[in-house]
């Protein structure tokens, strides 16, 4: 769908989002391919890696807004991205990971220190169950490309000041080959490998 909406306040309109209330039953969260929202295709948008949405290619700089649209983004079992209402839906594109963690605190100490995360869009994210870090090769340079699990399915690629600050808590970890990571709520994750 391209051309239609020259104003991303306009296109945001059109989506019927659950009502909140403090008072009563809450309606479950979607799922990308949940029956009754209709699919409109695919959207003209994108994240790019830095975590900038753009719209019909131009930037999107209302933060209230691309909070609006983070917050009914899904991401199926394909691994493709929609925005997604209980109504309708739509595909946009990814170029990485749709979030970037841009801060890190440090709170406690040993195996249950707990290590949390700020994103672009301020969510804040704790390492640990249901919330893993991973790293994997960049494709060209073989340099590590860190992430944080947001909520499911769903990433924060790790800016690269926040994986130094990792880097000084790394420890040797359990299991052999011996490895080196950090611990978070009980959980150790690896970052690398012991030369």
């Amino acid at each position: 769908m391209t051309g239609q909406h020259p104003d991303p306040a306009a296109f945001a309109r059109r989506f019927s989002l659950p009502p909140r209330s403090s008072s009563g039953p809450q309606r479950p969260e979607a799922s990308a391919g949940a029956p009754g929202a209709e699919s409109c295709g695919e959207f003209d948008i994108r994240i790019a890696r830095d975590g900038t949405w753009f719209y019909h290619g131009s930037p999107i700089t209302r933060k209230p807004l691309v909070k609006l649209f983070a917050s009914v983004l899904r991401r199926d079992e394909q691994g493709e991205y929609w925005l997604q209402t209980p109504v309708e839906k739509g595909r946009i594109r990814v170029d990485d990971a749709p979030f970037l963690a841009v801060e890190l605190t440090v709170s406690g100490e040993g195996r249950m220190q707990e290590l949390s995360f700020r994103t672009n869009l301020d969510d804040i994210v704790v390492a640990g169950p249901g919330h893993h870090i991973r790293v994997t090769p960049e494709d060209d340079s073989g340099s590590p490309r860190p992430y944080v699990t947001v909520r499911q399915r769903l990433e924060a690629l790790i800016a690269r000041p926040v994986f130094y600050r990792l880097v000084e808590l790394c420890e040797e970890g359990p299991g052999s080959p011996p490895g080196f990571g950090v611990w978070s709520r009980g959980e150790f994750f690896a970052l690398g490998r012991v030369a």
